[in-house]
């Protein structure tokens, strides 16, 4: 993920015996609505084609050949109808780009009081003209909330930030490269995965040894510039007291070990295993460093869940924030729309209303508190939240997941780690979702009201088999 400006390619619609002039209004609206709204956009000019609009074949093949040479650019199409439009034009344009973007359909209002022949637009109706074109090509597409929507309304507005999240979430997924940092701890059968499904959706998995990771470790002195500065950074992010100095220095070569490995291999997301060879043998837990990662933007799951870690990468891309994977962990006294999510802890500082670097209390009895520094600790902060989980079917060799939304709240809650009470509409009926379904313990959870543009992302476009809990029936 970069933040380099999204670009929108625009065709506008037209058809002949509609008055064409409504057309060359709402080309240049368009394009204004976008540019204010921080969007550049690719569309054919009035020197191009009659007012810039598509409405024959050659017009299509002229807007196709433009969609072509910014390619590498073009993050979504939107489909804008001034007037009914050409729906053949419209699907021959896309068919002929063969983009594989996603594509917005929007379709401005008449207004009650100007339908004579001169101002009536009749999009209202074009626009499902457009829509039964598309299905018939096998073109996939995203409709506003409402059916018409004047471009300078708050509606409009409100549909294409979430039609640029959905663009967002779509190219984030597609030839993403994740790193499978260690084995999957033996008693994590729940974090199984295919492969093989990911990579003929487009996902590939690195792996690296463990061994190979502390290896490189071994070759680094304390003075190494590399290994320096990580640890300028680690102290910089969440406060130290009380945690040795030994141990940080331990935490800021893993650190700039992963972050070489990683650019070496073009990885830009990982899962690490976590526990409890790291913590044996090494002897700090890679919480921190985990942390830090997701923190900017370079998702980093625990006990190896890949596809966990993949949920917390479209959260991200959606919302342009950190996310965090959590524990499904406790239920919250006798409510039940409420629950406990937890980990132990690498959640990202962004997600704390304020965090502090500690001792693993889990592992502690087993290693040794002395072996277990580095896990971030505090308190989720009241928020928005949306979550998501995905998964390798290999039943019927496909992916398949769920995504919907809820609150982090202020409930009062004395524990240890990283803590987070959860109100989620009709709980239950998720919970039975999830353990019918047999989905996994964790879920990735980001700060923001993203499910709805994640969902749209992974089932429309991407073909994932997805539930929206809370979502339109």
């Amino acid at each position: 993920m970069t933040d380099r400006k999204m670009t929108m390619g625009v065709i506008v619609g037209n058809r002949n015996f509609f008055p064409a002039l409504l057309a060359k209004s709402g080309r240049e609206e368009i394009i204004k609505v976008l540019a204010d709204k921080g969007y550049d956009s690719v569309v054919l000019t009035p020197e191009d084609t009659r007012y810039g609009v598509v409405e024959t074949f050659d017009d299509s093949k002229k807007c196709a050949a433009l969609f072509k040479a910014n390619r590498d650019r073009i993050d979504g199409v939107i489909v804008t109808l001034p007037n009914f439009g050409d729906e053949r034009a419209i699907a021959n344009t896309l068919r002929l780009a063969d983009l594989g973007v996603p594509v917005l359909i929007q379709a401005t209002p008449d207004n009650a009081g100007k339908m004579t022949i001169q101002h009536r637009r009749d999009s209202f109706c074009g626009k499902m003209s457009a829509c039964n074109n598309l299905r018939q090509y096998g073109i996939p597409y995203t409709l506003t909330r409402l059916h018409t929507e004047s471009l300078d309304s708050q509606e409009f507005a409100d549909d294409l930030a979430q039609f640029a999240a959905t663009c967002r979430v779509v190219s984030s997924l597609k030839n993403l490269r994740v790193g499978s940092i260690g084995a999957r701890p033996a008693a994590f059968n729940t974090v199984r995965f295919s492969e093989k499904i990911l990579e003929a959706n487009g996902v590939s998995i690195e792996t690296v040894d463990l061994s190979e990771i502390v290896g490189r470790i071994g070759k680094l002195a304390d003075d190494h510039a590399g290994v320096r500065s990580k640890l300028d950074q680690i102290r910089a992010y969440a406060p130290t007291a009380g945690v040795p100095d030994s141990s940080l220095t331990k935490m800021a070569k893993l650190g700039f070990v992963i972050d070489d490995w990683m650019r070496e291999t073009d990885v830009k997301i990982s899962a690490v295993q976590c526990w409890t060879a790291m913590e044996e043998y090494f002897g700090v837990v890679p919480c921190a460093v985990m942390s830090m990662m997701s923190n900017n933007l370079m998702s980093s799951a625990c006990e190896v869940d890949i596809c966990g870690a993949i949920a917390m990468h479209a959260l991200a891309a959606a919302s342009q924030t950190p996310s965090a994977l959590l524990d499904w962990n406790n239920n919250y006294g006798d409510d039940p729309n409420k629950a406990v999510c937890f980990h132990c802890s690498n959640l990202p500082k962004a997600f704390f209303e304020t965090a502090r670097m500690d001792y693993q209390e889990i592992l502690a009895g087993t290693v040794g508190k002395e072996k277990t520094y580095g896990t971030l600790v505090g308190r989720v902060k009241a928020s928005a939240m949306s979550f998501a989980r995905f998964s390798t079917d290999d039943v019927t060799g496909k992916m398949r997941g769920y995504v919907g939304g809820g609150a982090f709240t202020n409930d009062p809650l004395e524990t240890f780690g990283g803590i987070g009470v959860v109100a989620i509409a009709d709980l239950q009926r998720l919970l039975r979702y999830i353990c019918e379904n047999g989905f996994e313990h964790h879920v990735a959870a980001n700060l923001s009201n993203s499910a709805a543009a994640v969902h749209e992302a992974t089932s429309r476009y991407l073909g994932w088999n997805m539930h929206w809990h809370g979502g339109p029936a």
